[in-house]
């Protein structure tokens, strides 16, 4: 089990490691400059800047000092706000957009369960047809577009809620929603399909011929069997749904993250792109470590194969 650890350990840095090389590439590809204001400056001042930055060294020279300075934990400074640390920047701004999605990973996956175990014990009726329905519209609308809706709605035309804004609980309720409608469709399908599956075994039959009742049936046998795929997918979702936020922060001007990502793209702001896909980066990666690491307690085949059973 160790070893197994190590080894999927050593993968994850490696991919990050090759992750932060082509978003360093990348940066040095995107047209125009970093500093506000460029066309009011002069050549001569402009390339004071790039000396200061050290944007007018080699790629080479710059990826090194870069990678050297990333394994020390600096990321840089920010050309947009004042060369403030990148890694500062992220800390007081990542616990809005943390927040924001374990919000829609719990409403979501928690409505997404109920959701698949009502279609997998009404298979074919008219509730599995109602829950699968709705699930097939939350996985094929993306967020923005429920985000849109839900404020125009809820926030324009009824005044329920906030349009925009982080100022408290209330403000929460409609970017949790758009962000948990996907968690929720993605999750009532897997719970779905697990079910199905799971009631058609035979220990399920013995169990009812067992004279068991169907609640004891239901919970003990068969929601437990079927979680067991679904818990695996949970890691990586919350990932996502964390990274995913970047738009719904934007419409909704969160002042997290994902607003503060698009922000720095439409400048040209390299630490502070390089810096947040990096984060998001990692995080993912931590995801599918974890994910892994279940497998393998789940079935100590994937361990002695690895990863192939």
């Amino acid at each position: 089990m160790g070893l197994y650890v190590l080894k999927r350990i050593g993968y994850m840095f490696l991919t990050l490691y090759i992750v932060v090389t082509l978003t360093f590439l990348s940066m040095k590809l995107l047209p125009g400059t970093p500093f506000k204001h460029a066309e009011k400056l002069t050549p001569q001042q402009l390339n004071e800047l790039k000396d200061y930055y050290g944007l007018n060294d080699s790629i080479p020279v710059q990826y090194v000092r870069y990678m050297w300075n990333l394994i020390h934990g600096d990321m840089g400074g920010s050309f947009q706000y004042g060369n403030e640390p990148v890694t500062d920047f992220l800390f007081a701004r990542f616990p809005v957009s943390l927040q924001l999605g374990f919000e829609a990973m719990i409403v979501g996956t928690i409505v997404g369960l109920l959701l698949g175990v009502i279609a997998g014990l009404f298979r074919g009726k008219y509730l599995d047809w109602g829950s699968t329905t709705v699930a097939i519209f939350g996985i094929s609308i993306p967020s923005f577009v429920f985000a849109a809706i839900l404020q125009y709605f809820f926030g324009v035309h009824w005044r329920v809620f906030p349009v925009a804004g982080w100022d408290g609980p209330i403000y929460h309720i409609l970017p949790m929603i758009s962000l948990a409608i996907g968690v929720m469709a993605t999750v009532a399908r897997f719970m779905r399909t697990e079910m199905v599956e799971v009631l058609s075994q035979d220990y399920i039959i013995t169990a009812r011929a067992k004279g068991l009742g169907t609640p004891a049936v239901i919970y003990k046998h068969a929601i437990r069997n079927a979680l067991i795929p679904v818990i695996t997918i949970i890691p990586p979702m919350t990932a996502a749904v964390v990274t995913g936020s970047l738009v719904i922060e934007e419409i909704f001007n969160i002042p997290g993250i994902g607003s503060q990502f698009v922000a720095s793209i439409m400048t040209n702001d390299y630490p502070m792109i390089m810096g947040t896909t990096e984060l998001y980066a990692l995080l993912y990666i931590v995801s599918l470590l974890v994910v892994d690491i279940l497998y393998s307690v789940v079935d100590p085949r994937i361990r002695v194969t690895g990863g192939k059973a």
